[in-house]
């Protein structure tokens, strides 16, 4: 990849940003301070971002990978304990911390339940700390994968509810449901399209909830890849048209119309829409759709997300390839 950004700078080609911060200056500032031991300029970002929920759990999911390592967040609890921001970011910062153990254990161990529930009452603790918030609702969605077995579905509902009760189109609350209905994890194929199809059906004009059907294909793609590679049962037949096949030129031209078609006209991509709008330009490149590949690479100019395009190959190769077939400038 060194080498390739390397040439791309001699060639005057263009170099995606792989910013996982998507450009929100603010949130870098703030994830390095983190990082450092320094916790009153997280503070001040999360007060400041207020009620915006997809920016707010944007911020917090990422502020929680920057927290995972350190005990900064405990620093700014133990400072601050009526501070509902600590509790949700620790909560969130549990969750992270939880499934860093589960992949430093290696798939198809068992977690160990205690620490399971140990950040399940952290964000119990958060969502009593914070009430009106979704985030720590998102992170309850997420943490149920790593329960051998998962938990039962009306514990899962409840939670989901109050997810929806507060922000109603929460993408990635969604997505973590949408992976814990997945086979990967506790349910199946179908099961997983068919959570992603329901939501994307009742989200309004503009919002991003259709994607879950691209993230789906995606979870699928992922699957059977591991299988064809002796990490999982399945074996790759007739995976050549994937992408491209009826159904999921449909579904991805629908998402296009309701999430991009939806949009105001003109409005810039915010940095918490562009891990998703990755998922839409990748879906729309492998399908070969031209003109809305076209589009969406545009509209993401240089920022780019590692996820999917790593599950298909080197991500910058593939992103620098699209533009250059499709014509996009730099």
């Amino acid at each position: 990849m060194a080498a390739l950004r390397r040439r791309s700078a001699r060639q005057g080609r263009f170099t995606p940003d792989f910013d996982p911060d998507f450009g929100d200056r603010a949130l870098t500032e703030a994830r390095h301070d983190m990082v450092i031991g320094r916790w009153q300029g997280v503070r001040d970002l999360l007060k400041a971002t207020g009620d915006d929920w997809p920016r707010r759990t944007h911020r917090l999911r990422l502020l929680s990978h920057a927290a995972a390592g350190s005990s900064t967040v405990e620093v700014w609890r133990a400072a601050e304990p009526g501070n509902p921001d600590a509790a949700v970011l620790r909560a969130a910062t549990e969750v992270v911390r939880v499934f860093d153990a589960a992949i430093a254990a290696g798939r198809g161990s068992t977690m160990d339940r205690a620490r399971v529930d140990a950040a399940v009452d952290a964000c119990l603790t958060a969502a009593e700390a914070a009430p009106v918030d979704p985030m720590p609702w998102v992170a309850l969605l997420s943490v149920a994968r790593l329960y051998e077995g998962g938990v039962p579905r009306r514990q899962l509902r409840h939670w989901f509810d109050e997810l929806r009760h507060r922000d109603p189109y929460n993408t990635e609350g969604h997505t973590q449901v949408l992976r814990y209905w997945s086979a990967r994890w506790h349910g199946t194929h179908g099961a997983m399209y068919d959570f992603a199809r329901d939501a994307a059906g009742v989200a309004p004009p503009g919002s991003a909830l259709p994607i879950l059907v691209q993230i789906a294909r995606v979870e699928e793609y992922r699957y059977v890849v591991d299988g064809a590679l002796g990490r999982g049962p399945v074996p790759v037949r007739g995976f050549d048209q994937h992408w491209k096949h009826e159904l999921a030129v449909t579904e991805l031209r629908r998402t296009f119309a309701r999430w991009i078609g939806g949009r105001e006209p003109g409005r810039p991509v915010a940095p918490e829409e562009v891990a998703d709008l990755n998922y839409l330009a990748h879906a729309a490149c492998y399908a070969g759709q031209v003109e809305l590949a076209r589009e969406l690479l545009t509209l993401l100019g240089t920022r780019a997300a590692w996820v999917p395009w790593v599950y298909t190959g080197e991500p910058e190769e593939q992103i620098v390839r699209f533009r250059e077939g499709l014509g996009v400038g730099a």
